[in-house]
């Protein structure tokens, strides 16, 4: 058994410093998470990776005691938390853009036309996978962990307890259901 499993059952056990522990230990890993979302989010956010990666980790705090089983699980919920933050970011933009209470005057529409666009494709993704789920949820969790959290094909097969060929199956259906669900 691994030092970081070993903290992970302490952190599930009540143990706060643990789960402090597994961080610190996990923190480069959780940071090439972030920079993998963020890359693909654009300019989207006005996190950097060690906000993005402080904001998840306040989710996952919040989110009670999640019973983690090893590394993997740990940094799949982290990669759920990463793209929750993401999409709460982008809608509350659009509600900002939308009126927000504030008056707005913008002289160059073009900066406002481009991020809504954005903001606009990154929730439609967020639906279509919400919908992928509703259908299968594995499909849905492949998603996540190999697009949202960076993870390769034989730690997505060690986290959902399925062969590497299985993911690649099911990446290639979620590619497929994702494409048609997104045009």
């Amino acid at each position: 058994m691994t030092e970081i499993t070993t903290l992970l059952q302490a952190a599930n056990a009540g143990d706060g410093q643990a789960a402090d522990r597994v961080v610190s230990l996990l923190y480069g890993e959780l940071h090439r998470l972030a920079r993998s979302r963020l890359r693909r989010s654009g300019e989207l956010t006005l996190l950097d990776t060690t906000a993005l990666v402080h904001e998840s980790y306040l989710r996952i705090q919040q989110a009670g005691k999640p019973d983690f089983a090893d590394r993997q699980h740990f940094l799949a919920y982290a990669a759920k938390a990463m793209r929750a933050t993401v999409i709460d970011i982008a809608r509350a933009r659009q509600a900002d853009r939308r009126g927000g209470g504030a008056l707005h005057v913008t002289l160059n529409t073009e900066i406002g036309d481009s991020a809504a666009v954005e903001d606009d494709e990154i929730l439609r993704v967020h639906e279509a996978l919400e919908e992928l789920a509703s259908v299968d949820e594995r499909l849905a969790s492949v998603v996540e962990m190999r697009y949202f959290g960076g993870l390769s094909e034989p730690e997505i097969a060690e986290c959902l307890g399925v062969t590497e060929r299985t993911v690649q199956r099911d990446w290639q259906k979620a590619r497929l259901f994702l494409s048609m669900a997104l045009r």
